[in-house]
Formats: C-alpha cells, sequence, structure tokens
C-alpha cells in the first residue's frame, strides 16, 4: 500500500498506483495518469481478488472518496497502517528509533465522526452506470464533492461514518426540500437557496445542525427550520447561515442560532470541552481520548514544568495535561479556535493555561521563550505539512528536555524528526487510528534531549 491509500503494482518494470486496490489483488487498470517512472490507473475488472478482499458496506464505496478501504478487513488495515509508519521511518527519516509500538485501534470501526458536511446541487453527479441505465434521475443532491470535481456533488442515501440519526435528518432535509421545491445550489451560476448542511453530534447523543443557504428567504428558510425542530428531538443546536459568498466556508461569516443552545459539550475524561458551529475537535472524540491519554501519559510532566503546545487548536490536549505542569502556553493560527480554547480553559476553571492566537513559526522565538520561560516539555500536532523549519530551529536551540511529537502524517513527521535528531533521541513510537476505513492515521512519538555526555 502507498501512502495515500492506493495500492502498488508495476507493469514493465513501471510503478503503477491503483486506487481501491489490494495487495494480492490481480487486475486490468485503465491508466488515467502516465508519467516517465510512474502511473496512476483505475480498476477496470477485477481478475483475481486478494484472499482477504471483502464486500464493501456502503452502496457509495468507489465513487464518494471517504472511505476508500471498506474493502479491506479492519485488521488487515491495521497492518497496513502499521506498514506505512516502519516505511516513513526507514525510507524518508532513516531513524533509529526502537520498535514502533503495535497501533491501537479504534472503538468504533463505524459511526465513530462527530461531525460531517454535506453540499446541495441542482445538478447531481451520476455514475457511469446511472448514466448508461438510460433512466431519467432527479438532478437534485445532497451530498458529497466527488474527488476533483468542485462542481460534482453525488446524492448520498446513507453514510456509515456518522451515527445514523445524521442520515435521518439529512434525507429528512432532502425530502422535505423537494416535495417544496425548494432550490439547490447552483455552483457554476452561484445561485439558489440550499447550500450546505453540517451536522454535528457528542458521545452523549446530542446532536447540531447548520444549515448554510445561498440565498435569504426567510418564510422558506424558517419553514424548513421548524419542521426540522419539530422532527427531531435529539437536536439541541438548530443554527443558520446566509453566504453569498463564491465559497463555502463559514468562518468568516456570522452563524444565528435559530434554536436551543448555541453550542455542544463533549466530555473526555475529566474534562468539558465547547464544540460550536465553527469549532476545530477531533473528529472521533472516543478515539481522541485515547489518543490525548498517550499524549499525556508519554510527557513526563512536574508540577514545576512549563509545556508548551504547538499548533494547539482548541487547546484540547493543552488543557487535559495542564493539571499536571505549572503553565501551559498553546499557540495557534486559526483566532476562532483560541476563542474556544479560553472558553474550554474557563469551563474547566483551569487558571495555569495562556493560548496565543498567530502562526507558530511567526511568534515563536527566542523572545516569546524569554517572555513566557524555556519550556521543560513540548507538544506538538501539526497540521499535514508538518512542522515549518523555523520551528524545528528554534526548537533545537532552546533544546527543551522532551518533545512529544503528534503528526496526522508519518511521511512529515519523519522528515522532522531526521531534523530533530540532531539533538533528539527517539523514545517511542505508537500510531493510532482515528479514520477507519480510511488511509489516514495519527503517530505520537516521543523524544528526549540527548545526553551531552
Amino acid at each position: 500500500m502507498a501512502a495515500e491509500g492506493r495500492a502498488i503494482g508495476r507493469k514493465d518494470g513501471k510503478v503503477v498506483f491503483v486506487d481501491y486496490a489490494t495487495p494480492g489483488d490481480v487486475v486490468n487498470v485503465q491508466t488515467i495518469t502516465n508519467k516517465k517512472d510512474y502511473a496512476i490507473a483505475s480498476i477496470i475488472n477485477i481478475q483475481q481478488a486478494a484472499p482477504y478482499r471483502i464486500q464493501p458496506v456502503c452502496e457509495h464505496f468507489g465513487t464518494c472518496g471517504g472511505c476508500r478501504w471498506q474493502h479491506i478487513p479492519y485488521q488487515q488495515q491495521l497492518h497496513f497502517k502499521q506498514q506505512l509508519v516502519e516505511e516513513a521511518f526507514q525510507r524518508i527519516g532513516h531513524l533509529k528509533h526502537p520498535a514502533i509500538k503495535p497501533i491501537i485501534g479504534a472503538p468504533d470501526v463505524y459511526s465513530y465522526r462527530n461531525k460531517m458536511e454535506y453540499t446541495f446541487s441542482n445538478r447531481a453527479w451520476l455514475t457511469q452506470e446511472q448514466i448508461n441505465s438510460g433512466e431519467d434521475f432527479d438532478r437534485r443532491a445532497l451530498g458529497f464533492h466527488v474527488p476533483g470535481r468542485f462542481d460534482g456533488i453525488m446524492q448520498i442515501n446513507k453514510c456509515h461514518l456518522q451515527e445514523d440519526i445524521g442520515n435521518q435528518i439529512r434525507n429528512f432535509i432532502y425530502s422535505f426540500a423537494t416535495s417544496h421545491q425548494f432550490s439547490f445550489y447552483d455552483v457554476k451560476n452561484h445561485g439558489g437557496l440550499l447550500r450546505n448542511l453540517i451536522l454535528r453530534n457528542n458521545i452523549a447523543g446530542e446532536w447540531m445542525v447548520i444549515l448554510s443557504f445561498g440565498e435569504s428567504d426567510e418564510n422558506k428558510m424558517f419553514q424548513l427550520l421548524d419542521a426540522i425542530k419539530a422532527h427531531f428531538p435529539q437536536i439541541i443546536s438548530l443554527n443558520y447561515v446566509v453566504n453569498t459568498k463564491k465559497n463555502d466556508t463559514l468562518y468568516d461569516q456570522d452563524i444565528i442560532n435559530y434554536w436551543g443552545v448555541a453550542y455542544l459539550t463533549e466530555q473526555l475524561g475529566e474534562l468539558k470541552y465547547k464544540i460550536g458551529p465553527k469549532s476545530f475537535f477531533q473528529t472521533n472524540s472516543k478515539q481522541a481520548k485515547n489518543l490525548y491519554d498517550i499524549v499525556k501519559n508519554m510527557a513526563t510532566i512536574h508540577p514545576d514544568d512549563i509545556v508548551y503546545d504547538l499548533y494547539t487548536g482548541t487547546g484540547t490536549i493543552a488543557l487535559y495535561v495542564a493539571q499536571t505542569a505549572k503553565k501551559v502556553i498553546g499557540i495557534e493560527t486559526v483566532e476562532e479556535a483560541i476563542v474556544d480554547a479560553n472558553f474550554n480553559m474557563e469551563l474547566n476553571q483551569i487558571q495555569n493555561a495562556k493560548f496565543v492566537a498567530a502562526p507558530v513559526e511567526n511568534i515563536l522565538d527566542e523572545e516569546f521563550i524569554l517572555q513566557h520561560g524555556k519550556p521543560e516539555v513540548v507538544i506538538t500536532d501539526p497540521p499535514r505539512a508538518g512542522m515549518h523549519e523555523k520551528v524545528i530551529e528554534v526548537l533545537l536551540k532552546a533544546a527543551p528536555q522532551q518533545i512529544v511529537y503528534v503528526s496526522c502524517n508519518p511521511a512529515t513527521q519523519a522528515r522532522d524528526l531526521n531534523l530533530l535528531s540532531e539533538k533528539y533521541d527517539i523514545l517511542e513510537v505508537q500510531p493510532v487510528d482515528m479514520f477507519p476505513n480510511t488511509f489516514h492515521i495519527e503517530n505520537v512519538v516521543n523524544l528526549k534531549l540527548k545526553n551531552e555526555d
């Protein structure tokens, strides 16, 4: 398996990356991209299936692009993910490290996401099978973007990633809107009433709905919102926004709380976290607790220690470890996330944390460290691109005793660890599966400052 979830085959000496294949398959493929050293291809048919290949549970598998590994049994998925971490450390990082610990699987293989985003379209994406059937299909859709197509939205009947009440809410909205002839958004001409739908839920079974409208028609908008409210007692937060911009992002928009509370509350361990319509939060709540426990157990934090949490998001990890430290400093680029972090700090009556809104590479320097104190422990959880070179340079100069590096991309993590190996030894490597049926993986690495003697 390759890092992006494709299987690797070879034809006439050329490496071929194949979507939705798995090691052991013998397949006929059609080339999509043909380069000098490699090709990317899609399966035409399977001549011989791998012994462990299974039937995907989702009717949309292979088209929506979400769960690319549903055809692989979960234990085999974990094996491949473990392999991806090992290969990244060897091939990219050239790292010296202890044996990588067995990956920690997720407690739920399906229905594990606490947030899903859907898009309305007046021009539904049709599969080749639908086109060949000659049937006349309703071109209104409420579903997912087809991979690589900003204007391709396929109708989703049932998604297995969130609790089924999410399917019921989405399908109710679609049925109500079509029966009342509400207009679906036209992404090319930028018009239409119904634009986007976001569903959030917590472990307690409470739900939040955010409807994004492409134009303002209060009669129709409120008619739909009232119908949703009446049909689903599980919804405790009903919100909407009128977004007339040419992009779907809502972080610069005013979201209006139509009914109920303005946010959900999630509890992980002893801490509570506010989840608002715009909040950044780990999308797998149950496995997030396991991940934070791993980070907390790896980080040897003493009562007099200063801890930095880089790329802190809404401060989830920072607050999770704050009780064992003297002070925790969280840095995050997104200002909205810092607002949530401060709210969560007050919610949990934590007084020894401070959050700063700024790009980490711009603010973390010698002056910042002089102002806030030299950290004994640094926790870092950067985006997929990894840490900026400036951040690594500052860490090498500051030389905290310990760095706990959480990553959603073992490749960029291995690259960064290679740079940090100048002063740090790897003590532990623990992969964690946050997203079953996908190729995504979290990996936690415990680094200790080398003994200068």
